[in-house]
């Protein structure tokens, strides 16, 4: 079956920095584009970084934007974000996802989500 398990949350101060990994199984992973979401307590869920099929192109929200970047190894069937110098307002459940991105964005597959804690 589809598994998407997120791995690398936790407990960090201010301008620390953590690695979430998404090692999946049960799909085509090459054929998808993979995302990171963030819901904090609240909020609603919020897209943070994108990554084609091919690795070729990435993007990734504003408030994220020089701190945070995604990718993927195909090989492995996995994709990762770095945090860097993370900020309390980071402070959420990140969840990668399984897209396609045309012609619009779709999320077929989610993973279970991985605590980030941004305090002191």
């Amino acid at each position: 079956q589809v598994q998407l398990v997120e791995s690398g949350g936790g407990l960090v101060q201010p301008g620390g920095s953590l690695r979430l990994s998404c090692a999946t199984s049960g799909f085509t992973f090459i054929m998808y584009a993979m995302s990171w979401y963030r819901q904090a307590p609240g909020k609603e869920r919020e897209l943070v970084a994108t990554i084609t099929s091919a690795g070729d192109r990435t993007n990734g929200a504003d408030s994220v934007k020089g701190r945070f970047t995604i990718s993927r190894d195909n090989a492995k069937n996995t994709v990762y974000l770095q945090m860097n110098s993370l900020k309390p307002e980071d402070t959420a459940v990140y969840y990668c996802a399984a897209v396609t991105l045309w012609p619009k964005v779709r999320v077929h597959y989610w993973g279970q989500g991985t605590q980030v804690t941004v305090s002191t």
